[in-house]
């Protein structure tokens, strides 16, 4: 439960052994303006934040014993960011969910690991947790590439 939990915040708030760099440290004290920025066709980094925030919210509130209410086709549908005290707001909202998922993981009792996470067709509680780690992974290389792209524009 440690372990997991632990492989959880090196993704998004300490990390380095995977990617050399986790979200807090791509993200925190950035400005909001290279956050919002569209690169062609891609994703802003704000928007692929928003989308991984979304699912651990998500999956907080089925911790906290409600519903999994969240749905993939709202899981990029976010209102603009416009300054950089809703950024910031945004990235302390994301830092604290993300360490209330890590904690809700190691408070965890071990038979829920393998138990059915809210329906059978979502699979394991384990299976939904690690998915949501390799699923930020996917979406902190997009984040990294996005950010030396713009970095290398100025």
């Amino acid at each position: 439960m440690h372990q997991t939990a632990g492989r959880f915040r090196e993704v998004i708030l300490n990390g380095t052994f995977i990617a050399n760099t986790n979200y807090k440290a791509q993200l925190d004290g950035s400005d909001w303006k290279m956050a919002t920025e569209k690169v062609g066709d891609l994703n802003t980094i704000a928007v692929l934040a928003q989308h991984i925030h979304y699912y651990i919210s998500g999956v907080n509130n089925v911790f906290r014993g409600g519903m999994l209410d969240i749905k993939d086709k709202f899981s990029f549908d976010f209102p603009p960011i416009e300054s950089q005290q809703q950024w910031d707001d945004f990235l302390a909202k994301f830092w604290n969910d993300a360490e209330a998922f890590a904690i809700f993981i190691e408070k965890l009792p071990g038979e829920k690991f393998n138990a059915p996470f809210t329906d059978e067709k979502y699979g394991t509680y384990l299976r939904n947790i690690d998915a949501m780690i390799e699923h930020s992974y996917y979406h902190l290389g997009q984040i990294v590439l996005i950010k030396k792209i713009l970095l290398n524009e100025k």
